[in-house]
């Protein structure tokens, strides 16, 4: 027995045995559990990725556990952010999240972070970890994170989601590349349609999050080949993954030999995934050229209605729409410019405006000089004039 608590020092009697069957493998043993119990992983959200990620590495026995996350648990999250419940439906998901986390294993510290994830706050949330797990849903918050890891020389445990296709890999880590050695650049705001508007696979995540939380395990315990130069491309409708051979760019702007950036800074927020609840649709007033719902709706029963351009596509049209609007998908709009008339007011609109702005900037610089984007979209709509149509 002495023998026992000898080996297992640094483990109470009942870490021994929630572990036991970490214990066993000779790769992690009692030493390996002791580097978990001692870790700090932050994850960046406590959604779709987040949620597998931090269950499993609380299970694992990761000592501390950041989570940042400032949103409240919606309905529309429930498929796929399996950390929360029907119960927690408008609580923050930091609160549900922590509250699951401390049932999974009350061993691991939570550190709740109740703030979005900016520049002017990401270097010291990175720095007061030992591994970065980024679960983020936009371009934005993205290049923050690995900026901020490059700079602040942690792993960047990388994970995204889109539709039916997951990608994961390890950045930031010594000699290898960052995801800027991928895409030097964000893209355009719009360009790319967020999961609110794009839609995901519900289990999806779960795959993804759970290869984030393995990589994280794999940097601690300092086992294995991390997805180090390696991108991992999950196909999830023809259950193939693919490895791609990903080096370190010299060039790269942040992690190259000679970087051009040495501090972070904001981009473009257009393209956060939004949630489906009411306090997401702005009600301040709309950029200048833009309409509201509100104006649109006295548009209408004035009998001086605009065109109204649906740009989503066919199957959210299907859920819910505004009487009257031509649907036209985003990625159809140049091919069928014919069948609009520059000469007439045309509003466009989305699920909550960024592909619209888009679209009415594309409109513009084809000579659609009344072309206008909705603010809100349709979940503006909904909330302000609609309240009988479901929102998604």
């Amino acid at each position: 027995m002495i023998g026992i608590v000898t080996i297992a020092a640094g483990l109470t009697r009942d870490e021994v045995l929630r572990y036991s069957r970490h214990l066993m493998l000779p790769e992690v043993g009692v030493e390996g559990q002791q580097r978990l119990k001692a870790a700090r992983v932050l994850c960046i959200g406590a959604g779709g990725l987040g949620s597998p990620a931090a269950m499993y590495l609380a299970a694992a026995g990761v000592g501390t556990l950041g989570l940042v996350d400032d949103d409240r648990v919606d309905v529309s999250n429930l498929q796929r952010q399996i950390i929360h419940g029907t119960s927690d439906v408008g609580r923050s998901k930091l609160a549900s999240a922590a509250d699951r986390l401390r049932e999974i294993n009350p061993h691991t510290r939570i550190e709740a972070h109740p703030v979005r994830f900016e520049a002017h706050n990401a270097l010291d949330l990175v720095a007061a970890y030992d591994v970065i797990v980024d679960g983020s849903d936009n371009f934005p918050t993205r290049y923050l994170v690995n900026d901020a890891c490059v700079l602040a020389g942690r792993p960047n445990a990388y994970g995204s989601i889109a539709r039916f296709e997951g990608q994961a890999s390890m950045f930031a880590m010594p000699h290898g590349p960052c995801y800027r050695c991928l895409h030097p650049e964000p893209p355009p705001a719009g360009l790319i349609p967020s999961c609110a508007e794009g839609g995901v696979l519900g289990v999806l995540p779960g795959i993804i999050g759970i290869i984030q939380a393995t990589e994280a395990v794999k940097v601690i315990l300092g086992i294995g080949e991390p997805l180090v130069g390696r991108f991992l491309v999950y196909d999830a409708l023809r259950m193939r993954f693919r490895v791609i051979r990903l080096p370190k760019e010299p060039d790269c702007p942040v992690c190259g030999t000679r970087p051009t950036i040495r501090e972070l800074r904001e981009y473009d927020d257009s393209d956060r995934c939004a949630s489906a609840t009411p306090q997401r649709t702005s009600m301040t007033s709309p950029p200048a050229g833009d309409m509201t719902v509100t104006e649109l709706k006295a548009r209408i029963d004035g009998g001086n209605a605009p065109l109204i351009v649906d740009v989503r596509e066919p199957a959210e049209f299907e859920i819910c729409r505004i009487p009257g609007a031509v649907l036209i998908p985003l990625g159809q709009l140049p091919s069928r410019l014919a069948e609009l008339d520059p000469s007439r007011e045309i509003v466009l609109q989305c699920k909550v405006g960024g592909r619209s702005a888009s679209a009415t900037a594309y409109l513009k610089r084809a000579g659609f000089t009344h072309a206008r984007n909705l603010t809100g979209g349709i979940l503006a709509w909904i909330d302000q004039v609609d309240p009988s149509q479901p929102k998604y």
